[in-house]
């Protein structure tokens, strides 16, 4: 039971990077980015054919940041110069990316052999939490990262080019009015979120020691559903006084700001938790994706919200 609670919180960790690219493009730029489904397996591929070619294992890491950001990049070249839909240019870049994906790796699946190290498993991590269990590395590995990454976005957000990026989904005109290129603003916000989305799938590939051309599939409805767990449980905490009545302790505060990605982190927590519980309860595996996609309605018809109201929250 114990080793179950801690792979649900790896989980949950790693996937809260899904979650925070997510909710720059929808929650803040209302941008519905269909090219996370692409962009997730392309960090996969990279680092799963990196890792059997012998480079470093922590090189990784940079290098699907990197090829996520072109990956956000095109879908904002296509929107923003070409002038193509925002919902059609990520399906294109999806599209792409699924064959793009095929060829990095030669194939549709690809198994990183044991002898392998891994971030996990390599000798300065090993070094450090050289008392843990695997098990317990992979969550001490993951909850580090998801921090640094929490910590440079909420750093990032209150920055002038932060703060043009949250108001490019807000008010487009008052960003043209301050002299600034929107559409700029829109890919810089693209590219920042399609990076975050490729190292999640870099680090899952590190986790699992494998890619899989179908992998990506569903990573969106998972995004936005801890999205709007997250931000719904925070409007919900703040709104009903709840935070007076405890004296002034407010967990979403004392854990950072903005609240958003705090938020996101939790929601991304108890996503994966109902479908491991789900799981848990006897439900085949291969039940999962259509889990997923229960789960999500449940969570719209519940929170009372259709998906607008998330849009800068």
């Amino acid at each position: 039971m114990a080793d179950l609670l801690i792979s649900t919180l790896t989980q949950g960790l790693i996937y809260a990077l899904i979650s925070f690219g997510v909710y720059i493009t929808y929650s803040i730029l209302d941008f519905p980015d269909l090219g996370v489904d692409g962009t997730f397996p392309l960090g996969a591929a990279v680092t799963a054919i990196l890792l059997v070619k012998g480079v470093n294992p922590y090189l990784t890491l940079p290098i699907s940041l990197a090829v996520g950001a072109l990956a956000g990049f095109v879908t904002g070249f296509i929107h923003v110069r070409l002038r193509v839909r925002n919902l059609l240019a990520g399906i294109i870049t999806m599209t792409a990316l699924f064959s793009i994906n095929l060829v990095i790796v030669n194939g549709s699946n690809l198994t990183v052999e044991r002898a392998v190290d891994t971030i996990f498993t390599a000798a300065p991590t090993v070094a450090v939490l050289g008392g843990m269990s695997l098990l317990w590395r992979k969550l001490v590995v993951s909850l580090l990262l998801v921090i640094v990454v929490k910590l440079v976005l909420d750093t990032y957000f209150k920055t002038k080019s932060g703060l043009l990026l949250r108001a490019v989904g807000d008010n487009a005109t008052l960003v043209t009015s301050l002299a600034k290129d929107k559409g700029s603003v829109k890919i810089q916000g693209l590219v920042l979120s399609n990076a975050l989305v490729a190292l999640a799938g870099c680090i899952v590939c590190h986790e699992q020691r494998s890619f899989s051309a179908t992998m990506g599939t569903g990573q969106l409805v998972y995004g936005l559903a801890a999205v709007i767990i997250g931000i719904s449980l925070m409007n919900f905490y703040t709104g009903t006084g709840m935070a007076r009545g405890l004296r002034g302790f407010h967990p979403l505060r004392w854990l950072g700001s903005p609240q958003g990605t705090t938020a996101v982190i939790v929601g991304s927590f108890l996503y994966k938790a109902c479908i491991q519980a789900a799981l848990s309860l006897g439900l085949p595996a291969n039940m999962m994706k259509l889990i997923t996609a229960v789960l999500f309605l449940l969570v719209l018809v519940v929170s009372g919200q259709k998906g607008e109201e998330i849009i800068h929250a």
